[in-house]
């Protein structure tokens, strides 16, 4: 399987931290959220946590936080924020 490396620069983190504090926001949104600061291996993080670590403490799947890490990597940030799954599965469609 392909590792996937987070890194977040300090407006993402912003985002994502205001998003899981907050307003009202989907369950499925706020955990994304909550799993890319916990993987985030950039500057602004003191201590990278584990797959494990997160899965543990989320109580999610392993495989979920290796869907969200791609997700991020593959196609940004402003599809956890802004658009819903469905709305991207439609933009896809030829």
């Amino acid at each position: 399987m392909k590792k996937y490396i987070v890194t977040l620069d300090e407006d993402e983190r912003e985002a994502l931290g205001e998003l899981t504090s907050k307003g009202k926001h989907k369950s499925q949104k706020i955990l994304d959220a909550l799993i890319l600061l916990g993987c985030d291996g950039g500057g602004f993080q003191a201590k990278r946590s584990t797959n494990e670590e997160i899965s543990g403490v989320l109580n999610t799947s392993m495989r979920k936080i290796d869907r969200v890490k791609k997700r991020f990597v593959e196609e940004g940030l402003g599809l956890l924020l802004t658009a819903e799954k469905e709305a991207a599965s439609m933009l896809r469609l030829p």
